[in-house]
Protein backbone atom coordinates (compact mmCIF):
# COMPACT_ATOMS: atom_id res chain seq x y z
CA UNK A 1 0.00 0.00 0.00
CA UNK A 2 1.15 3.48 -1.18
CA UNK A 3 0.06 6.86 -0.90
CA UNK A 4 0.57 9.87 -3.79
CA UNK A 5 0.05 12.36 -5.27
CA UNK A 6 -1.76 12.54 -8.56
CA UNK A 7 -2.40 14.98 -11.01
CA UNK A 8 -4.22 14.99 -14.17
CA UNK A 9 -5.37 11.87 -16.23
CA UNK A 10 -4.94 10.15 -12.62
CA UNK A 11 -7.44 12.30 -10.64
CA UNK A 12 -10.00 11.28 -13.76
CA UNK A 13 -9.18 7.36 -13.67
CA UNK A 14 -7.82 6.93 -9.67
CA UNK A 15 -9.25 9.57 -7.81
CA UNK A 16 -12.69 10.73 -9.22
CA UNK A 17 -14.45 7.47 -9.24
CA UNK A 18 -14.03 7.27 -5.46
CA UNK A 19 -15.86 10.45 -5.10
CA UNK A 20 -18.03 10.44 -8.27
CA UNK A 21 -19.25 7.04 -5.80
CA UNK A 22 -19.53 8.62 -2.34
CA UNK A 23 -20.97 11.95 -3.59
CA UNK A 24 -22.82 11.70 -7.07
CA UNK A 25 -25.76 9.07 -8.25
CA UNK A 26 -25.18 6.16 -9.12
CA UNK A 27 -24.46 3.85 -11.34
CA UNK A 28 -23.71 6.55 -14.10
CA UNK A 29 -20.96 6.34 -17.42
CA UNK A 30 -18.00 8.76 -16.35
CA UNK A 31 -17.49 11.50 -19.66
CA UNK A 32 -14.31 11.58 -19.45
CA UNK A 33 -14.08 14.40 -22.09
CA UNK A 34 -16.91 16.69 -20.48
CA UNK A 35 -15.12 16.18 -17.17
CA UNK A 36 -11.64 17.54 -18.51
CA UNK A 37 -13.42 20.50 -19.83
CA UNK A 38 -15.81 20.88 -17.63
CA UNK A 39 -13.79 19.83 -13.82
CA UNK A 40 -10.45 19.45 -14.28
CA UNK A 41 -8.80 22.52 -14.68
CA UNK A 42 -10.65 23.84 -11.45
CA UNK A 43 -8.04 20.89 -10.01
CA UNK A 44 -4.99 22.46 -10.58
CA UNK A 45 -2.89 23.67 -7.83
CA UNK A 46 -4.76 21.33 -5.09
CA UNK A 47 -3.02 18.46 -3.49
CA UNK A 48 -4.86 15.14 -4.19
CA UNK A 49 -3.43 11.96 -2.83
CA UNK A 50 -4.90 8.23 -3.32
CA UNK A 51 -4.02 5.27 -0.99
CA UNK A 52 -3.28 2.69 -3.78
CA UNK A 53 -2.45 -0.91 -3.78
CA UNK A 54 -2.19 -3.10 -6.75
CA UNK A 55 -3.50 -0.47 -8.69
CA UNK A 56 -6.24 0.04 -7.52
CA UNK A 57 -7.50 3.23 -5.67
CA UNK A 58 -8.63 2.47 -2.30
CA UNK A 59 -8.93 5.88 -0.67
CA UNK A 60 -8.23 9.46 -2.01
CA UNK A 61 -8.33 13.43 -0.62
CA UNK A 62 -7.57 16.61 -1.72
CA UNK A 63 -6.34 19.81 -0.16
CA UNK A 64 -6.88 23.09 -1.78
CA UNK A 65 -4.74 26.10 -1.31
CA UNK A 66 -6.95 28.52 0.54
CA UNK A 67 -7.21 31.67 2.46
CA UNK A 68 -9.07 32.72 5.78
CA UNK A 69 -9.95 35.46 7.50
CA UNK A 70 -9.25 34.35 11.31
CA UNK A 71 -9.48 37.54 13.77
CA UNK A 72 -8.76 40.08 10.91
CA UNK A 73 -5.91 37.92 9.99
CA UNK A 74 -5.81 36.55 6.52
CA UNK A 75 -3.97 33.13 7.04
CA UNK A 76 -2.89 30.55 4.46
CA UNK A 77 -5.56 27.62 5.39
CA UNK A 78 -5.82 24.08 3.63
CA UNK A 79 -9.11 23.54 2.49
CA UNK A 80 -9.91 19.40 2.27
CA UNK A 81 -12.39 18.38 0.02
CA UNK A 82 -13.51 14.79 -1.79
CA UNK A 83 -12.75 12.69 1.11
CA UNK A 84 -13.63 8.92 -0.45
CA UNK A 85 -13.03 5.25 0.40
CA UNK A 86 -13.77 2.31 -1.87
CA UNK A 87 -16.53 0.26 -0.89
CA UNK A 88 -14.88 -2.94 0.34
CA UNK A 89 -11.37 -0.58 1.70
CA UNK A 90 -14.07 1.19 4.48
CA UNK A 91 -13.25 1.18 7.81
CA UNK A 92 -9.53 -0.02 7.78
CA UNK A 93 -7.63 3.32 8.34
CA UNK A 94 -7.05 4.34 4.67
CA UNK A 95 -8.45 7.38 5.20
CA UNK A 96 -7.13 8.42 8.89
CA UNK A 97 -3.60 7.26 7.74
CA UNK A 98 -4.72 9.36 4.02
CA UNK A 99 -5.54 12.68 6.28
CA UNK A 100 -2.48 12.82 8.60
CA UNK A 101 0.18 12.26 5.19
CA UNK A 102 -2.77 15.33 3.52
CA UNK A 103 -2.42 17.36 6.60
CA UNK A 104 1.49 16.74 7.27
CA UNK A 105 2.03 17.88 3.86
CA UNK A 106 -0.25 21.33 4.24
CA UNK A 107 1.80 21.52 7.38
CA UNK A 108 5.04 21.71 6.30
CA UNK A 109 4.01 23.86 2.80
CA UNK A 110 3.25 26.62 5.87
CA UNK A 111 -1.09 26.13 5.91
CA UNK A 112 -1.92 27.30 9.43
CA UNK A 113 -5.25 26.33 9.33
CA UNK A 114 -7.78 23.92 8.06
CA UNK A 115 -11.17 23.62 6.79
CA UNK A 116 -14.13 20.82 5.85
CA UNK A 117 -17.41 19.65 5.57
CA UNK A 118 -17.71 16.39 8.12
CA UNK A 119 -19.81 13.40 6.83
CA UNK A 120 -19.03 12.68 10.26
CA UNK A 121 -18.15 15.46 12.36
CA UNK A 122 -16.99 12.69 15.54
CA UNK A 123 -14.53 11.63 13.08
CA UNK A 124 -13.01 14.93 12.25
CA UNK A 125 -12.53 15.65 16.02
CA UNK A 126 -10.25 13.13 16.89
CA UNK A 127 -7.96 15.23 14.07
CA UNK A 128 -8.36 18.17 15.77
CA UNK A 129 -11.31 20.10 14.21
CA UNK A 130 -14.44 21.61 15.85
CA UNK A 131 -17.24 22.95 14.22
CA UNK A 132 -18.54 25.91 13.18
CA UNK A 133 -21.46 28.18 12.97
CA UNK A 134 -23.69 26.56 9.47
CA UNK A 135 -24.95 29.70 7.31
CA UNK A 136 -28.69 30.03 7.74
CA UNK A 137 -31.55 29.57 4.84
CA UNK A 138 -34.05 31.95 4.96
CA UNK A 139 -37.36 31.94 2.94
CA UNK A 140 -40.24 34.38 2.38
CA UNK A 141 -42.64 35.81 0.37
CA UNK A 142 -41.56 38.15 -2.10
CA UNK A 143 -44.71 40.36 -1.26
CA UNK A 144 -43.28 41.13 1.88
CA UNK A 145 -40.84 43.41 0.53
CA UNK A 146 -43.42 45.48 -1.66
CA UNK A 147 -42.89 48.42 0.90
CA UNK A 148 -39.48 49.18 -0.50
CA UNK A 149 -40.90 49.56 -3.88
CA UNK A 150 -41.62 52.78 -2.79
CA UNK A 151 -38.49 53.30 -0.41
CA UNK A 152 -35.57 56.11 -2.06
CA UNK A 153 -32.35 55.07 -1.13
CA UNK A 154 -28.97 56.42 -1.61
CA UNK A 155 -26.77 54.14 -4.24
CA UNK A 156 -27.18 51.87 -7.17
CA UNK A 157 -27.81 48.35 -8.02
CA UNK A 158 -26.17 46.65 -10.91
CA UNK A 159 -27.24 43.59 -12.94
CA UNK A 160 -26.28 40.83 -15.03
CA UNK A 161 -24.83 37.32 -15.51
CA UNK A 162 -22.08 35.71 -13.12
CA UNK A 163 -20.08 35.93 -16.51
CA UNK A 164 -19.95 39.23 -16.90
CA UNK A 165 -19.66 40.47 -13.45
CA UNK A 166 -17.22 38.30 -12.45
CA UNK A 167 -13.82 40.98 -11.56
CA UNK A 168 -16.59 42.66 -9.67
CA UNK A 169 -17.55 39.59 -7.97
CA UNK A 170 -14.25 38.46 -7.34
CA UNK A 171 -13.02 41.35 -5.82
CA UNK A 172 -16.04 42.18 -3.31
CA UNK A 173 -14.74 38.46 -1.94
CA UNK A 174 -11.31 39.68 -1.37
CA UNK A 175 -12.91 42.54 0.43
CA UNK A 176 -15.01 40.21 2.34
CA UNK A 177 -12.14 38.04 3.03
CA UNK A 178 -10.09 41.51 5.02
CA UNK A 179 -13.16 41.98 6.80
CA UNK A 180 -14.99 39.17 8.32
CA UNK A 181 -13.95 37.08 10.56
CA UNK A 182 -14.13 33.12 9.23
CA UNK A 183 -14.58 34.36 6.01
CA UNK A 184 -12.62 32.05 3.23
CA UNK A 185 -11.80 32.11 -0.12
CA UNK A 186 -10.45 29.89 -2.92
CA UNK A 187 -7.81 30.20 -4.73
CA UNK A 188 -8.48 31.76 -8.42
CA UNK A 189 -7.48 29.67 -10.58
CA UNK A 190 -10.52 27.61 -8.99
CA UNK A 191 -12.92 30.75 -8.32
CA UNK A 192 -12.99 31.72 -11.93
CA UNK A 193 -15.28 28.40 -12.55
CA UNK A 194 -17.72 31.27 -11.51
CA UNK A 195 -17.44 32.98 -14.22
CA UNK A 196 -16.32 30.20 -17.07
CA UNK A 197 -19.99 28.34 -15.73
CA UNK A 198 -21.79 31.63 -15.96
CA UNK A 199 -24.93 29.92 -14.96
CA UNK A 200 -26.21 32.63 -12.19
CA UNK A 201 -27.52 36.04 -12.16
CA UNK A 202 -25.67 38.61 -9.69
CA UNK A 203 -26.72 41.54 -8.63
CA UNK A 204 -24.25 43.94 -6.78
CA UNK A 205 -25.50 47.24 -4.47
CA UNK A 206 -22.74 50.15 -4.51
CA UNK A 207 -22.89 53.45 -2.49
CA UNK A 208 -20.77 56.10 -3.24
CA UNK A 209 -19.44 54.29 -6.30
CA UNK A 210 -18.12 51.36 -3.98
CA UNK A 211 -19.63 47.83 -4.06
CA UNK A 212 -20.88 47.29 -0.56
CA UNK A 213 -22.89 43.67 -1.20
CA UNK A 214 -23.86 41.30 -3.55
CA UNK A 215 -25.89 38.55 -4.65
CA UNK A 216 -26.34 35.29 -6.94
CA UNK A 217 -29.59 33.95 -8.03
CA UNK A 218 -31.28 31.74 -10.22
CA UNK A 219 -35.05 31.74 -10.62
CA UNK A 220 -36.64 28.46 -10.67
CA UNK A 221 -40.26 29.35 -13.00
CA UNK A 222 -42.75 32.05 -13.21
CA UNK A 223 -44.20 32.01 -10.12
CA UNK A 224 -41.54 29.95 -8.45
CA UNK A 225 -38.80 31.28 -5.91
CA UNK A 226 -35.80 33.06 -6.46
CA UNK A 227 -33.28 30.77 -5.33
CA UNK A 228 -29.80 33.01 -4.28
CA UNK A 229 -26.56 31.04 -2.93
CA UNK A 230 -25.73 34.00 -0.55
CA UNK A 231 -26.58 37.23 0.44
CA UNK A 232 -23.12 39.16 1.27
CA UNK A 233 -23.27 42.97 2.69
CA UNK A 234 -20.88 44.77 4.24
CA UNK A 235 -23.40 47.52 5.38
CA UNK A 236 -27.39 47.52 6.19
CA UNK A 237 -27.74 50.09 3.26
CA UNK A 238 -26.21 47.32 1.05
CA UNK A 239 -28.89 44.53 2.43
CA UNK A 240 -31.68 46.59 1.96
CA UNK A 241 -30.68 48.20 -1.59
CA UNK A 242 -30.64 44.03 -3.01
CA UNK A 243 -34.05 43.40 -1.07
CA UNK A 244 -35.31 46.27 -2.77
CA UNK A 245 -34.08 44.51 -6.30
CA UNK A 246 -35.72 41.18 -4.79
CA UNK A 247 -38.55 43.38 -4.36
CA UNK A 248 -39.01 44.17 -7.91
CA UNK A 249 -39.46 40.83 -8.53
CA UNK A 250 -43.19 40.67 -6.98
CA UNK A 251 -45.58 39.99 -9.90
CA UNK A 252 -42.89 37.26 -11.10
CA UNK A 253 -42.22 34.58 -8.81
CA UNK A 254 -43.88 33.95 -5.13
CA UNK A 255 -41.08 33.22 -3.03
CA UNK A 256 -37.24 34.01 -1.91
CA UNK A 257 -35.30 31.25 -0.86
CA UNK A 258 -31.46 33.19 0.86
CA UNK A 259 -28.68 31.78 2.23
CA UNK A 260 -26.92 34.58 5.06
CA UNK A 261 -24.39 34.29 7.39
CA UNK A 262 -25.19 33.00 11.08
CA UNK A 263 -24.88 36.41 12.27
CA UNK A 264 -27.71 38.11 10.40
CA UNK A 265 -31.66 38.11 12.18
CA UNK A 266 -33.80 38.54 8.97
CA UNK A 267 -36.68 38.79 11.29
CA UNK A 268 -35.94 42.47 11.67
CA UNK A 269 -35.23 43.17 8.27
CA UNK A 270 -38.25 44.89 7.66
CA UNK A 271 -41.83 45.25 8.94
CA UNK A 272 -44.23 42.75 8.25
CA UNK A 273 -41.61 40.49 6.77
CA UNK A 274 -42.90 36.60 7.39
CA UNK A 275 -39.41 34.53 7.62
CA UNK A 276 -38.66 31.00 8.14
CA UNK A 277 -34.90 30.65 8.98
CA UNK A 278 -33.48 27.35 9.13
CA UNK A 279 -30.56 25.87 9.72
CA UNK A 280 -30.15 22.36 8.71
CA UNK A 281 -27.61 19.94 9.98
CA UNK A 282 -27.57 16.39 9.26
CA UNK A 283 -25.37 13.46 8.39
CA UNK A 284 -23.88 12.74 6.00
CA UNK A 285 -25.47 15.44 3.33
CA UNK A 286 -25.86 18.51 5.48
CA UNK A 287 -22.74 18.85 7.57
CA UNK A 288 -21.85 22.24 9.78
CA UNK A 289 -18.36 23.24 8.67
CA UNK A 290 -15.25 22.17 10.81
CA UNK A 291 -12.13 23.67 11.34
CA UNK A 292 -8.52 24.00 13.08
CA UNK A 293 -4.97 25.27 13.50
CA UNK A 294 -2.34 23.77 12.15
CA UNK A 295 -0.06 25.72 13.83
CA UNK A 296 -0.06 27.61 17.12
CA UNK A 297 1.56 30.35 14.47
CA UNK A 298 -1.55 31.07 13.41
CA UNK A 299 -2.05 32.73 16.67
CA UNK A 300 0.74 35.02 16.60
CA UNK A 301 -0.30 38.96 16.86
CA UNK A 302 -4.37 38.37 16.98
CA UNK A 303 -6.25 40.74 18.60
CA UNK A 304 -6.22 39.99 22.35
CA UNK A 305 -7.52 41.40 26.12
CA UNK A 306 -5.03 41.55 28.34
CA UNK A 307 -4.86 37.67 29.61
CA UNK A 308 -2.40 35.32 30.20
CA UNK A 309 -2.29 31.64 30.36
CA UNK A 310 0.02 28.95 29.77
CA UNK A 311 -1.77 25.87 26.92
CA UNK A 312 -0.19 22.41 27.15
CA UNK A 313 -1.51 20.84 23.82
CA UNK A 314 -2.01 17.14 24.35
CA UNK A 315 -2.97 14.51 21.44
CA UNK A 316 -2.37 16.29 18.49
CA UNK A 317 1.05 15.71 16.01
CA UNK A 318 0.96 19.33 14.55
CA UNK A 319 0.01 20.96 17.71
CA UNK A 320 1.12 19.31 20.51
CA UNK A 321 3.66 21.11 23.42
CA UNK A 322 3.03 23.36 25.97
CA UNK A 323 2.98 27.86 25.42
CA UNK A 324 2.43 30.55 27.28
CA UNK A 325 -0.17 32.89 25.46
CA UNK A 326 0.37 36.27 26.83
CA UNK A 327 -2.16 39.25 25.29
CA UNK A 328 -0.84 41.71 28.11
CA UNK A 329 0.17 43.69 25.03
CA UNK A 330 -3.43 43.98 23.24
CA UNK A 331 -1.87 41.41 20.24
CA UNK A 332 -1.19 37.58 21.13
CA UNK A 333 2.19 36.73 21.66
CA UNK A 334 3.16 32.66 21.84
CA UNK A 335 6.20 32.08 23.74
CA UNK A 336 7.66 29.09 25.21
CA UNK A 337 5.67 27.51 27.75
CA UNK A 338 8.68 27.60 30.70
CA UNK A 339 7.89 31.39 31.63
CA UNK A 340 5.95 30.97 34.83
CA UNK A 341 5.38 34.23 36.75
CA UNK A 342 3.81 37.44 35.77
CA UNK A 343 3.60 40.06 38.38
CA UNK A 344 5.01 37.02 40.81
CA UNK A 345 1.84 35.44 40.83
CA UNK A 346 2.02 32.15 39.03
CA UNK A 347 0.82 31.70 35.51
CA UNK A 348 -2.78 29.71 35.25
CA UNK A 349 -2.32 26.68 33.40
CA UNK A 350 -5.10 24.80 30.49
CA UNK A 351 -4.60 21.74 29.14
CA UNK A 352 -6.49 21.50 25.89
CA UNK A 353 -6.88 19.42 22.92
CA UNK A 354 -6.51 20.48 19.47
CA UNK A 355 -9.83 20.74 19.19
CA UNK A 356 -10.48 22.68 22.11
CA UNK A 357 -7.61 25.61 21.24
CA UNK A 358 -9.40 25.31 17.62
CA UNK A 359 -12.58 26.64 18.81
CA UNK A 360 -11.24 29.00 21.52
CA UNK A 361 -9.35 30.98 18.52
CA UNK A 362 -12.65 31.16 16.39
CA UNK A 363 -14.37 32.22 18.65
CA UNK A 364 -17.24 29.46 18.48
CA UNK A 365 -17.17 27.95 22.51
CA UNK A 366 -16.41 29.57 25.93
CA UNK A 367 -13.79 28.05 28.10
CA UNK A 368 -16.45 26.93 30.20
CA UNK A 369 -18.17 25.52 27.11
CA UNK A 370 -14.40 23.75 26.39
CA UNK A 371 -14.41 21.11 29.35
CA UNK A 372 -18.09 20.41 29.01
CA UNK A 373 -17.54 19.29 25.67
CA UNK A 374 -14.39 16.89 26.65
CA UNK A 375 -11.99 19.16 24.54
CA UNK A 376 -9.83 20.18 27.83
CA UNK A 377 -9.19 20.67 30.91
CA UNK A 378 -9.63 24.17 32.15
CA UNK A 379 -9.15 25.02 35.70
CA UNK A 380 -11.39 28.48 37.22
CA UNK A 381 -8.14 30.52 36.93
CA UNK A 382 -7.62 29.73 33.53
CA UNK A 383 -11.40 30.40 32.44
CA UNK A 384 -11.09 34.24 33.34
CA UNK A 385 -7.65 34.48 31.17
CA UNK A 386 -8.62 32.62 28.46
CA UNK A 387 -11.90 34.45 28.24
CA UNK A 388 -10.19 38.06 27.62
CA UNK A 389 -7.66 36.28 25.19
CA UNK A 390 -9.95 34.35 23.27
CA UNK A 391 -13.12 36.54 23.34
CA UNK A 392 -16.25 34.99 21.97
CA UNK A 393 -16.63 35.94 18.27
CA UNK A 394 -18.89 34.60 15.70
CA UNK A 395 -16.92 33.09 12.09
CA UNK A 396 -18.51 32.83 8.67
CA UNK A 397 -17.18 30.32 6.86
CA UNK A 398 -18.19 31.32 3.71
CA UNK A 399 -18.61 28.10 0.74
CA UNK A 400 -19.35 29.69 -2.22
CA UNK A 401 -16.78 30.11 -5.15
Amino acid sequence: MTIRRVSGEEILTLSHPLRAYAFDASPKVADHDELRRTWLPYQEGSRTLVVEEDGTALATATAIPMRQNLRGRVLPMAGVAGVASHPLARRQGHVKKLLHHLLDEAHDEGQLLSALYPFRPSFYERFGYVGVPAPRTVTFPVADLAALLRAELPGEVTWGRTGTGYDEYSAFLDRCLGEWHGFAVFPERRRVWVRDDDSRWLVTARVDGVTEGLLTYRIDDHGGTVHADGLLALSPLARTLLLQFLARHVDQVDRVSVVVAPGELPELWLTDLAVVCETRVTRPDHSAPMVRLLSTDALAGLPAGAGRCRVELTGDRWLAGTYLLDGTTGHLEVLPGTTGTAGGAATPTATLTAAGLSALAYGVLDPAEVVVRGLGAVPADAVGELRRLFPRELPYLHAGF
